[in-house]
C-alpha cells in the first residue's frame, strides 16, 4: 500500500492552520469529514485523542502520525499537511512538529493500519525528505514529493 493512494491533495493542508496540538487534531479531522472519507468527526477525535493518551505520536524529528480506529470509520483514511510554525506537541525527543499525518481506520482493518503507520515512519528518517515536504508549496507539491519518494 501507497501513502501515495490514501492521501489525495483534498487531504492534504499547506499551511495547516492549527497552532496546538489540538487544534491540530481537529482540524485534520475536519479534513476526512470536509471530503467524505469519515461521517462522525467527534467519533473518529476521540479514538484519535485517545491514542494520544496513551502516548504521544509525536515520534520525533518534527513529525507526528496520530492516529486511532474506531468501527463507525467506513476504511482506512489519511489526512496530512505541514504547519505554518513549528507546533509544540508532546513529541517523545521534545522537539515540537512541522510535518503532521492524520491516520484513521476501522479495528477490522488493523493490519493495513500499522503497514501505514510503518510506511510513514520509515519515509520520514529518509535524508532531506522532511525538508522537502515542510517546503512544499502546496497540496499538489506536497503529493509530488511524496510519491516521488515512494518510488525510490
Amino acid at each position: 500500500m501507497l501513502l501515495s493512494e490514501l492521501l489525495t491533495p483534498e487531504r492534504v493542508r499547506v499551511p495547516l492552520q492549527g497552532a496546538s496540538k489540538e487544534a491540530l487534531l481537529e482540524e485534520l479531522v475536519g479534513v476526512l469529514r470536509d471530503c467524505g472519507a469519515v461521517q462522525d468527526a467527534g467519533v473518529v477525535l476521540g479514538a484519535v485523542r485517545e491514542r494520544e493518551r496513551v502516548l504521544s505520536t509525536g515520534v520525533g524529528s518534527g513529525v507526528a502520525i496520530p492516529h486511532g480506529k474506531a468501527e463507525s470509520i467506513p476504511a482506512l483514511a489519511m489526512a496530512a499537511g505541514v504547519t505554518g510554525e513549528p507546533v509544540e506537541f508532546e513529541s517523545l525527543d521534545g522537539q515540537p512538529v512541522r510535518l503532521v499525518f492524520l491516520l484513521v481506520g476501522p479495528d477490522s482493518e488493523a493490519g493495513a493500519h500499522v503497514k501505514a503507520l510503518g510506511r510513514i515512519s520509515r519515509l520520514m528518517r529518509r535524508d532531506g525528505f522532511r525538508e522537502r515536504l515542510i517546503a512544499a508549496a502546496s497540496p499538489e507539491e506536497f503529493m509530488a514529493v511524496l510519491a516521488e519518494a515512494e518510488e525510490g
